[in-house]
């Protein structure tokens, strides 16, 4: 389905009909009319949030549509340059009466007061947008992401000529699946070869982007730009030294726990030592899981888990599939990786991923689901802010569905296979936790030593990579391949210190598992009310309201990850 053809989830009150969103003065016209508008009572300033809301709904889905087309097909100037144009003609022009219109709700709000709770998220947001706007910063975030857009084009365009025929990146790493170990070498060489033949241009990339970040925090009045990201994301309830004592954690209690598994497997596959190309085969010598051969498969059995889940998340995904909000597989031009990306106007979610055929293709679209129907449980909120909930609360709902999910793998496989699914979905788990220390250790790294070098960085990175697990893998003769690797982290790139998420969510989302293994059904329940609540409470709120707390202490981790290796071992 056409996305922009999407029937809105209510009627316009405010946005005209047919309203060219693309168009720099119409759009700046809107947020004028409410810069304008008299603000007599709380009532009238209530239904002026919601006016603004409207407007702010119907740009963001004009701005997603462009995106996902974008994403799509990198290769097509026609929509790249779209994507562009919008880019650099209407946040630039929004941000500045944005800002104007921030202040004039606080200016509003001290005249008329509303719900102090119903607002409290909100206030406290408004209030932060305003301290950290500076305009000298707007054309500065805009070159920051049309260099966002650059590094997907690079990627996009990777593509590697192996046994007589041409592959995207994602469906190389299909070949590290098979049991030949010649070939799986082959394959990984093929692979690091092209990525590192655009070394270069990626390291000219962060570097433009690293230096226009470090600008737009001094320019906003902050010493570094790890505070100011920080402040940006709006992450009011922990600091970076609460990150550095989860770094601590990880490699106090789970890097020797990854150590003990990858022994195991060192073991199994007869070797002195793994190498690259070792780490994702089955390490019994079993073939490759293949859960499905085409697409239908994969839309239908997951669909098949979510109806046995809960009804209303079959229903949804089925809907999902009818309205063509389903984009799966890996094509040339395709940009990497996946995404759920929320249809503003419409409030329903577009799934884009990259499927080969594999079982962590099965993972990535039951997490993308978890987002979706995160978006679609929120959608009943009157306020665009209140339908985005914290990060480190979006990636529970996803962590916690793969987990939920996977208790009904057996639509793809039989008991041998399953057991085998979920045992590498829990060593996963471990990996993601350690990667995820690995990957917010060098970034705050980077930002701490703002005069580094590209040698400095290599070495940084290094260090952090072998710190939490990398020098259990045998590098020699690889190090340049190894010492970009890094370079495969869009969130470095996109959305800097947008990772540390990951790891604090998978915690939640394991203590929803745990739940759901006590009491099933008011596990299920407390999941679907924290995300109903959408961004409307704290993020510690949030996970009270799931069930689960929002602590990532070694108090809190060490039963979870004792729980894990426990079943781990039964499942090996």
């Amino acid at each position: 389905m056409n996305l922009s053809k999407l029937p809105a989830y209510q009627k316009r009150v405010f946005v005209p009909e047919n309203v060219d969103l693309t168009d720099t003065a119409t759009v700046v016209g809107l947020y004028e009319q409410l810069e304008k508008k008299t603000i007599n009572s709380a009532h009238e300033l209530e239904n002026w949030l919601i006016e603004r809301s409207e407007v702010d709904a119907a740009l963001s889905q004009a701005g997603s549509i462009l995106y996902i087309r974008m994403t799509c097909q990198t290769d097509d100037p026609q929509i790249a340059g779209a994507y562009t144009k919008f880019v650099q003609n209407i946040p630039p022009a929004v941000k500045p009466v944005n800002d104007r219109l921030n202040h004039k709700y606080v200016k509003a709000s001290e005249l008329f007061r509303l719900d102090a709770k119903r607002y409290q998220v909100y206030d406290r947001a408004v209030k932060t947008d305003i301290e950290l706007f500076c305009e000298k910063n707007v054309p500065l975030q805009t070159k920051v992401d049309l260099l966002a857009q650059e590094y997907q084009t690079v990627c996009g365009s990777m593509t590697v000529m192996f046994d007589a025929r041409e592959h995207t990146m994602p469906q190389m790493s299909k070949y590290l699946l098979e049991t030949d170990q010649s070939l799986r070498e082959r394959a990984w060489k093929a692979a690091a070869q092209r990525r590192i033949k655009d070394k270069d241009p990626l390291e000219k990339i962060f570097e433009s982007m690293f230096a226009l970040r470090n600008t737009i925090a001094l320019n906003a009045g902050f010493s570094n730009f790890i505070d100011y990201q920080f402040k940006a994301y709006h992450r009011f309830d922990y600091t970076p030294y609460d990150c550095k004592k989860y770094h601590e954690t990880v490699e106090k209690l789970i890097v020797p726990l990854n150590e003990k598994i990858l022994n195991k497997r060192r073991q199994q596959m007869a070797l002195k030592s793994l190498r690259p190309w070792d780490t994702a085969v089955d390490g019994l010598g079993e073939k490759p899981l293949e859960p499905f051969k085409e697409p239908a498969g994969l839309i239908k059995k997951t669909g098949s888990i979510f109806s046995k889940l809960d009804h209303d998340f079959g229903q949804h995904f089925q809907e999902m599939e009818q309205l063509g909000l389903l984009d799966l597989v890996s094509r040339k031009g395709k940009a990497p990786g996946g995404y759920q990306n929320t249809l503003s106007e419409a409030r329903k979610p577009f799934i884009f991923m990259n499927a080969v055929g594999i079982d962590d293709d099965v993972r990535t679209l039951l997490h993308e689901s978890g987002h979706a129907f995160h978006a679609l449980a929120s959608a009943g909120q009157p306020l665009l802010d209140y339908r985005h909930a914290p990060m480190e609360f979006c990636e529970v709902a996803s962590m916690a569905m793969e987990l939920l999910g996977g208790e009904y793998l057996n639509e793809f496989y039989g008991p041998q296979d399953l057991q085998r699914s979920n045992r590498e979905h829990l060593e996963g788990i471990l990996q993601t936790l350690a990667w995820v220390a690995t990957i917010d250790a060098f970034q705050h790294w980077l930002y701490e030593h703002p005069q580094h070098s590209p040698g400095e960085r290599c070495q940084a990175w290094g260090g952090f990579y072998d710190q939490f697990g990398g020098k259990f893998i045998d590098w020699d003769g690889l190090s340049e391949f190894k010492n970009y690797l890094w370079h495969r982290q869009l969130h470095i790139f996109e959305v800097p210190f947008y990772y540390i998420e990951y790891g604090i969510a998978q915690l939640g989302a394991l203590q929803v598992w745990l739940n759901a293994r006590r009491d099933p059904k008011k596990a299920l329940k407390d999941y679907k009310y924290g995300l109903s609540l959408g961004g409307s409470r704290p993020v510690k709120e949030l996970y009270r309201a799931a069930g689960i707390s929002f602590d990532f202490s070694e108090k809190s981790i060490k039963p979870l990850i004792e729980a894990v290796a426990q079943e781990w071992e039964k499942l090996a």
